[in-house]
């Protein structure tokens, strides 16, 4: 028997997911035309990256609350106002100030609609496809990184840093406007504030889940975040080449995250310890020989494989130990962002004493870890059966 098609409703979401990504990798593209703008050293700009994080892994969650008793597209259409007023205040911007404002607002819209999507995905399509249908959506990330940043760039490079923005919010009303038009109004659960809610948090599956997570986007991050000054000041390459060498990263995670989308439903474990086994293989492989630049390619193309893109799956995993409510959704892209700052942070502090290799040490050291915390799920065997939202109100809270 075929499997059942992903709805269109499905790449909706992913054009969502697309805008959001957009803009929050916006600021790492405009650095000397922001600073210059509003008056500011680089430095300070860089911490407009740090804010939307923070906002994101700290204020998406509390919106994502705020909306649980409105059914998901409502929520959803609610969130894009929200994002767009934050894009808008970014574009017209005359002070750091108020840019800092803007981009707090845009990041906690962008967790709360990460959260909101990734469930209503897991609502809108059969439970044997809904890791197919997370992968769809989730090629709104790998295409924002692929295709976003550069966007974003051209735009402030050719017309000016608020152009960037502008287009942005562009993108933000052609995704509204599809989300109004293409998803079903009826489409998923209202959600309640149920007790419920917030004792699927105490589920030792669910904590360990949202561990792996963490550490295996943190892996890839630590490494990810120094490709610019590894690949020129330690394998060689002219600061020319760097553009499409990262092209050709974001599109092996595209490739990557396409595979995992289709094996996440029946091998959630073993792909998940599978993909993050050899992602601490490449890195380890990276960190070995980034003085060797066809090497040190290969390795980078290789985590683009096996990082970013356990996505689908780590969904899975995270809605099966708890449910696919847009809190738990919500909350585990909290744990994904904070892999992001810890990855990122502690490579940082580890390049002034040990090089810029350390990084990608430590994110083989951190997949490591990540595949640790899979292991013990693995032995367990099969995961119990994905939990939706209106049943957890009555599932047990065990581990």
């Amino acid at each position: 028997m075929s499997s059942p098609k992903v709805p269109s409703a499905v790449y909706v979401l992913a054009a969502g997911i697309f805008a959001m990504v957009t803009s929050e990798f916006a600021v790492a593209g405009l650095m000397p035309q922001l600073a210059a703008g509003l008056g500011v050293d680089v430095a300070r700009i860089g911490y407009l990256i740090t804010v939307f994080a923070v906002a994101m892994a700290a204020g998406g969650p509390v919106l994502t609350l705020a909306l649980l008793r409105i059914r998901p597209k409502t929520a959803l259409m609610a969130v894009f106002a929200v994002f767009l007023a934050g894009n808008v205040l970014a574009a017209l911007a005359t002070t750091y100030s108020v840019m800092v404002v803007a981009r707090v607002v845009s990041g906690v819209a962008s967790q709360a609609f990460f959260g909101i999507a990734i469930s209503l995905c897991g609502q809108l399509v059969e439970e044997r496809v809904r890791g197919r249908a997370i992968g769809v959506a989730m090629n709104g990330l790998m295409l924002g990184t692929l295709l976003g940043l550069p966007l974003a760039t051209f735009a402030g490079g050719h017309f000016g840093w608020r152009a960037a923005f502008w287009t942005i919010t562009l993108l933000t009303v052609l995704a509204a406007l599809l989300t109004r038009f293409q998803v079903p109004g009826t489409a998923g659960q209202t959600q309640h504030r149920e007790p419920a809610d917030f004792r699927v948090f105490r589920r030792p599956r669910l904590l360990l889940a949202l561990v792996s997570s963490t550490l295996i986007i943190g892996a890839t991050f630590s490494a990810f975040s120094f490709f610019t000054p590894i690949l020129t000041e330690v394998s060689g390459f002219s600061p020319d080449a760097v553009p499409l060498l990262l092209l050709g990263y974001g599109a092996a995670t595209v490739l990557g995250n396409s595979v995992v989308g289709r094996l996440a439903d029946r091998h959630t474990l073993s792909t998940l310890v599978t993909g993050t086994i050899l992602n601490a293989v490449f890195l380890a492989g990276f960190a070995l020989f980034t003085d060797i630049p066809a090497a040190a390619l290969a390795f980078m193309l290789a985590v683009g494989l096996v990082g970013v893109t356990m996505n689908p799956a780590m969904a899975v995993r995270v809605q099966r130990a708890g449910n696919t409510s847009p809190l738990v959704n919500t909350v585990h892209s909290s744990f994904i962002t904070l892999g992001v700052m810890l990855g990122s942070s502690v490579g940082a502090s580890l390049i002034t004493p040990y090089g810029l290799r350390a990084p990608i040490v430590l994110g083989a050291a951190m997949a490591a870890a990540a595949v640790l915390t899979i292991l013990p799920a693995l032995a367990r065997g099969k995961a119990q059966p994905v939990l939706s939202a209106p049943e957890v109100c009555c599932a047990s809270t065990a581990g």
